[in-house]
């Protein structure tokens, strides 16, 4: 397994990327922090790491670090617009809720329940 990234969000990543050079890549990352312990970070990487897991989809490569990709594995990354606005959305197996602000999760290990989306 790994992440997948959905046609729209690749889509929305290669907007954002247009101006830019073409050596960039979608680096998507989990750290320490939010309300439910861990949240969900997005960044433009030129460089890969030896311990990074590099996934194309749609022409987008996503780079994940070893870390975020145990928390990771099997998520869906998604691009959405409603009436709330626009945003990222990760659908994660591994996480076992998430906060309000919908930017943070509690993973499964650590027990809760809950919604496993999180927009950002």
């Amino acid at each position: 397994m790994a992440v997948a990234l959905t046609e729209a969000a690749a889509v929305k990543v290669q907007g954002l990327l247009e101006k830019e050079a073409d050596t960039l890549n979608l680096r998507v990352f989990v750290s320490g922090g939010g309300c439910s312990g861990f949240q969900y970070g997005f960044t433009f990487d030129d460089k890969i790491n030896d311990n990074d897991t590099v996934v194309e989809n749609h022409g987008v490569k996503l780079l994940v670090d070893q870390m975020s990709m145990e928390m990771l594995n099997g998520a869906e990354i998604d691009y959405q617009t409603s009436l709330q606005g626009e945003s990222f959305v990760i659908r994660n197996p591994n996480a076992a809720s998430s906060c309000g602000c919908g930017k943070s999760f509690t993973p499964a290990e650590s027990g809760g329940s809950g919604c496993a989306n999180a927009g950002y």
